[in-house]
């Protein structure tokens, strides 16, 4: 994502945020945040760091299941959290950047690394659906938002684990026009997730992101207890997980603006009165900043100190172009499905 682009999603972001802010009570909004605690906001950026660092061992887990050994654990993480400068793309596809940094810092093939961006998401994915499915048999006819999650769940294991039935679904999804234009780019990240979707691969990975993803749900929790406007953690759980799914649905930079619209409904409807939306706008913008843009900013600082302590082509025109040139022709499985994922950022 260049600068410019960049510059226009934080501008949209601006607007959306003040969109939020001014299409509700203002005055209702700023008391809202001035009897805020502000260490709960604290609290809920230690939380996202133990977010990081736990997902930061999926990382670590991925990369010696393909064999990678030989990066410290310093400039892996640095190339980990790197990535997060990436985040405010859709579904933060643009992830795969952390394949081009390690590429530029050790020489491996982007197409060789970039399935793991595939299957970080899917565990991410069944993590979130597996909180939903938790958090709704806590509620009045929550079991049937229980069982339709399960069944996603299932239903996604049985398409990365079973190879004939997603080469089935795939090409039941070319019956129709947006099948056929998807079908190749399906095709193709298919191919890579497979790569690292042995069950040994998905199980210890998505009870990680499960944890981490709590640690986050846990944030927003402290952040309404902060407000005055205290929740179960269930509740907290399941509207953290819902809305973050939601905004990765709407395949919208970061999900920025489903997964806050999301936030602020589900509050206010499964809350019975105790949260009232001037707190619910508060409460959401205050776990985005502490969730979504502390990830952002992090990132960007550990991209700035990547090219001054471990970019070995720094000084080079075209560095992460010339790391991906070095990979496997574009005839390899693996390379298309590289090439799938890196054009989606």
């Amino acid at each position: 994502m260049n600068t410019k682009r960049l510059f226009a999603v934080v501008l949209a972001v601006a607007l959306l945020y003040g969109a939020i802010a001014l299409l509700g009570d203002v005055r209702a909004l700023r008391a809202t945040l001035s009897g805020f605690a502000w260490w709960t906001f604290a609290a809920a950026l230690a939380l996202s760091l133990g977010n990081y660092f736990l997902r930061f061992f999926k990382w670590e887990f991925y990369l010696r299941l393909l064999g990678i050994r030989d990066v410290p654990l310093a400039e892996s993480f640095c190339i980990y959290v790197a990535g997060f400068s990436m985040s405010v793309t859709p579904a933060k596809a643009g992830e795969v950047f952390k394949s081009a940094l390690l590429a530029s810092a050790r020489g491996y093939p982007i197409a060789r690394t970039a399935p793991i961006v595939i299957a970080d998401r899917l565990t991410d994915l069944i993590s979130l659906i597996a909180m939903v499915a938790l958090g709704g048999l806590l509620f009045p006819g929550g079991w049937i938002v229980a069982l339709a999650a399960s069944a996603l769940v299932v239903g996604l294991m049985l398409f990365v684990l079973v190879r004939p039935l997603g080469d089935w679904a795939i090409a039941l999804t070319e019956r129709f026009a947006l099948g056929r234009k998807l079908a190749p780019k399906v095709r193709d990240a298919y191919d890579a997730l497979r790569i690292l979707a042995s069950p040994k691969a998905l199980l210890l990975p998505t009870a990680i992101s499960v944890f981490a993803w709590a640690l986050e749900a846990l944030g927003l929790w402290v952040i309404l207890l902060g407000l005055g406007a205290p929740v179960s953690l269930s509740l907290a759980s399941f509207v953290y997980a819902t809305s973050t799914l939601a905004g990765a649905v709407a395949m919208l930079p970061g999900g920025v603006g489903g997964a806050e619209i999301t936030m602020i409904s589900l509050l206010v409807a499964l809350s019975h009165g105790a949260i009232l939306t001037p707190a619910a706008k508060a409460g959401t913008l205050l776990c985005r900043l502490a969730t979504l843009w502390f990830a952002v900013v992090l990132g960007g600082l550990a991209l700035a100190w990547f090219r001054r302590s471990y970019d070995r082509h720094r000084d080079e025109a075209t560095p992460y172009g010339d790391a991906a040139s070095s990979g496997p022709s574009s005839s390899s499985p693996s390379s298309s499905a590289g090439s799938a994922v890196s054009t989606s950022s």
